[in-house]
């Protein structure tokens, strides 16, 4: 089971990129379009993400697009 780094669009889109910790972030994922997001381990995860697709996406890509449907909580 991975670990993954977070980084959601700035874009009011609700696009998120999760990325293994071991992987590098991708080459598209720059500021001021994309932030950090926080760091989902275990069952911990965010209204939309889905870990079976996760790992057929980083299997292919290194990392996994996702809409996010939960909103940022404060402080987060």
């Amino acid at each position: 089971m991975h670990s993954y780094n977070l980084f959601r669009s700035t874009k009011p889109d609700g696009l998120v990129c999760a990325v293994p910790e071991e992987r590098s972030v991708p080459s598209f994922v720059v500021e001021p379009h994309w932030q950090f997001g926080g760091r989902i381990e275990g069952q911990d995860a965010p209204l939309g993400f889905d870990r079976k697709a996760a790992m057929e996406g980083v299997r292919f890509n290194g990392f996994y697009l996702f809409a996010s449907f939960q909103k940022d909580r404060p402080g987060h």
